[in-house]
This record gives C-alpha cells, structure tokens and sequence, in this order.
C-alpha cells in the first residue's frame, strides 16, 4: 500500500460516520474517487457509487460499506449526564472507561463513560446499556441542551494505529476498509482496458439496517454484485477455532461458502487467486451472509452475489485489528477478477461454464 492510499484510509478512519449520519465520510470517499470515474451517482439513501465504462451491459457491483457502530443518546439527566443505547451491536463491556465523540446538534464534544471504582463494588457482572452514562463534564441538563439533543449520537474515540508497521488498529475497521477497499479497485481499474461495467460503492445503514445495499443494487441492476466487508479472525488466545473456524491476520482474503453464494463468482475468484498465487481463506454463511450481499441478492429479479472478507481481530470494539497485507491482497484479487471478465460470462450454475 502506497503512501497516498494509507493517508486515504487513515483519513476514512479518523472520520466519524455512525449508521445513518455517513454524509462527511461520503464526501471524501466521493472527492477521491471522482479523478478515477466515469461518473459518480448518489441516491436518496446517502450511497456514493464511482463507475467505470457505464455504457457496459455486464455490470458488476462492489459494495463496501462506510458506516459504523455507535451510540444514541436517550436521556439528559438534571445533573448532566448523558444516557444512551446503542446503535448497531455494541457490547455494554467493551464500552466502560472508554472516551467518546459525542456528535451533538450544534456541537461536538468529548465525554467519558463512566467505570464504578473497586472500591464502590465494581462495574456490575451482568452490565446493560442501562447501567452506563457519559459524562462530558456538564454540571447540569440546562448546560446541554443547547449543544445535544435526543437520537443525537457518539464514537468511540479512537484514532487508528499502526502495530508493527503491519496490522493496523483503531474502531470502525468494520468496515471503512471496505469502503476504501472498492476505492481501490475502481482505481486501479481506471488505468486498465475491461471489458465490464464497474460500480464501486460506499454503502451506508449496513450495520443497522442493509439499507444503503438495497438502494445501490437497485438502483444499478447489476449482472453480479460482491460485498466487500469484514470477518471474524480467529488468531487470538480464547477462541475456540473447532466452533468458530481457523481464520488468521496475513492468510489473505476470505471467501464465504453457502447457500446464497453464487459459485461461478466464488470459482472466478479462486482462478483470479491462483493467477495471483494468493491464498484465500473460507467462512461458511449457510443461509446468510449478514452483510451487504444478503440485500442485493433480492434487488430486482435477483442478483448473483460473493462475499470477499477481510479478517478482524475484535470486532465491533474500539481497537479492531487488520493487516494491511491482506487488504492489498483483496484488492489486487478483485482486480485481477474483474480483469479477466469477458462481459460474456453466463451465473446461471444449471448453464456450462
């Protein structure tokens, strides 16, 4: 990874976009891929889509989504504490004693969720939602309600890091890697003679709802469509790898095996693998992917869909952890697919080859 594409995703790291409030992360991933398309199309849910060769009647689309997990605020207490629930799947654990960004209405602020000291008994084994508040140092509820309101939201506050110059750490991995995933791969396309249409796609609202997914397949009608998103990685003390599977950091891209999988798309992908003597990893989705794919496969008369993975330490906390190997790996396998299509390629799997 060049030094330009790290500050681009570094950049989409740093930036607040929990589901549903993605419209500043959208217009950077908008400014960066616009030298490199044809056109650019957004739509009424907030997706931003660079495409290559629109006239293309084989079109493929790559779907990363931009958004990710937060918190919505629910109560201003009179003594100025903020409660809150989630937004997406956020364990009430991992959120003691951390900072976050509380996203207000006229203002943005900084505010601690608050741990009870050992002293006082602990924090509580069986902890919810309702047992944790932020505390921005307000003094009362009349101090905040001119900068928050309720439905406002917050993000951890977390900027990525580098570990050992090969994983890189920090929130919302899950997944602005996807984003800036499909990034990639239209631009280095642009340089390239294809023969398919290609949409790239910043999606939104995957983490709460699939939205965003089903407005851009809609709206695209693509031949095949690829979510680009993330996985969990089994590589770390305390998984249990016969449950869970054997997925490791730098053992490159994971495909996902099962019913809503079209497999000429996932064989096209291992010959592109092989092409590029890159390993790729498996994950079994029997009856959905829990991603993007599982909406655009219903957009339409039905999309044929992959899921290409990359794998995350410590999902959905504030320190998820990826390689940047495998990140180049995925994105030079999906090139590397999309290369070889002819736009003459029949997904019907009753068809020959």
């Amino acid at each position: 990874m060049d030094q330009s594409s790290q500050k681009f995703l570094l950049e989409l790291l740093s930036t607040p976009s929990p589901s549903s409030m993605e419209m500043e992360i959208q217009k950077k991933w908008m400014e960066y891929v616009k030298p490199y398309a044809d056109e650019i199309r957004t739509d009424n849910a907030g997706n931003v889509i660079g495409v290559l060769n629109p006239e293309a009647e084989f079109k493929v689309l790559l779907a990363g989504h931009c958004d990710e997990i937060a918190f919505v605020i629910t109560k201003i207490e009179e003594d100025g504490f903020l409660r809150f629930s989630k937004m997406g799947g956020i364990s009430p654990k991992v959120a003691v004693g951390m900072k976050v960004i509380v996203l207000g209405e006229n203002k943005t602020f900084t505010g601690v969720i608050g741990a009870n000291a050992e002293h006082h008994g602990g924090v509580k084994e069986k902890l919810e939602f309702e047992d944790l508040y932020i505390d921005c140092g307000a003094k009362s509820k009349a101090e905040l309600e001119d900068f928050v309101q309720i439905g406002d939201l917050a993000v951890y506050k977390r900027e990525p890091e580098l570990l050992m110059d090969r994983y890189l750490s920090g929130r919302g991995l899950d997944n602005r890697t996807g984003a800036f995933m499909v990034a990639e791969v239209l631009r280095i396309l642009s340089e390239k003679n294809i023969n398919v249409g290609v949409y790239a796609a910043s999606t939104v609202n995957e983490e709460t709802n699939l939205g965003g997914a089903y407005f851009a397949a809609s709206g695209v009608n693509p031949t095949m469509a690829i979510a680009c998103d993330v996985t969990f990685a089994t590589d770390y003390p305390g998984v249990d790898k016969a449950k869970h599977g054997d997925i490791r950091l730098e053992k490159g891209p994971v495909l996902a095996k099962g019913a809503p999988i079209n497999r000429k798309i996932n064989k096209m992908l291992q010959n592109a693998a092989k092409q590029l003597n890159i390993d790729v990893q498996y994950e079994l989705t029997p009856r959905q992917t829990g991603t993007d794919a599982d909406k655009m496969r219903y957009t339409g008369t039905g999309v044929p869909v992959a899921l290409v993975s990359l794998p995350l330490r410590y999902m959905h906390s504030p320190v998820e952890t990826a390689s940047i190997k495998d990140m180049d790996e995925e994105i030079a396998l999906l090139v590397k697919m999309i290369e070889n299509l002819t736009g003459s390629e029949s997904l019907n799997p009753l068809e020959n080859e």
